[in-house]
């Protein structure tokens, strides 16, 4: 018998962000992967299966075997699966393992990149969306940095190399940045400042950059 694989976005973080569709998948999903702080954002899960970084892979490949053996698996990805999420990594899993991705459906979620658009009232669609969550080629900035868009940015590491990286590329330190720290949490933080003053501040590792 063939199981069902479900790559649920979760959202930025908090609960309210949750769509009704994903909790009501997990819910009724015999098993549940995702990180401790994701699995806990939902009340009713019938077994956790839960990672920190280390183990991501050995995880989500637990969960796509026991999709093949004919469960049903919910595997939850922070924001949306699409935008620096889960879903190319299980989709190739999948793949190597031979479950066929008809079985696979994707739930999206609420990009924290959306919720920055939104708390700072930018149409994004017209913005330079990127994402380098994981990835080293943070270089592929500089080409659009300067094309009169506002420039949405899920930074590499911290936001202060991030800055540093545009400041040592030309970027004039007077730019307007607007950090966005822990959206949806409650200790959410929203700076507005120049690319130098950034540069020189601290942040932790939850954050997306808009330079106007």
């Amino acid at each position: 018998m063939t199981g069902k694989i479900y790559i649920i976005g979760i959202g930025p973080g908090a609960s309210e962000y949750l769509t009704k569709k994903a909790v009501d998948t997990v819910k009724t999903s015999d098993y549940t992967v995702g990180s401790t702080r994701a699995i806990e954002l939902f009340d009713d899960v019938k077994n956790k299966i839960a990672f920190n970084v280390k183990e991501l892979l050995d995880k989500l490949e637990e969960g796509v075997e026991l999709a093949i053996k004919g469960n049903t698996v919910s595997i939850l990805s922070t924001g949306d699966p699409g935008f620096s999420g889960v879903l190319n990594t299980v989709l190739r899993i999948s793949d190597e393992k031979g479950f066929d991705k008809k079985n696979i459906e994707v739930i999206p979620g609420i990009s924290s990149l959306q919720l920055a658009a939104a708390r700072n009232h930018i149409q994004w669609d017209n913005a330079n969306v990127m994402t380098f969550h994981g990835r080293e080629n943070i270089e592929e900035i500089l080409p659009v940095i300067n094309n009169g868009k506002t420039t949405i940015a899920l930074p590499s590491r911290k936001v202060k190399d991030m800055a540093q990286f545009l400041l040592d590329n030309g970027v004039d330190e007077d730019r307007k940045v607007v950090v966005c720290e822990r959206l949806s949490y409650p200790d959410e933080r929203i700076v507005e400042s120049t690319l130098k003053e950034i540069a020189n501040s601290e942040f932790t590792y939850m954050c997306i950059m808009i330079i106007y």
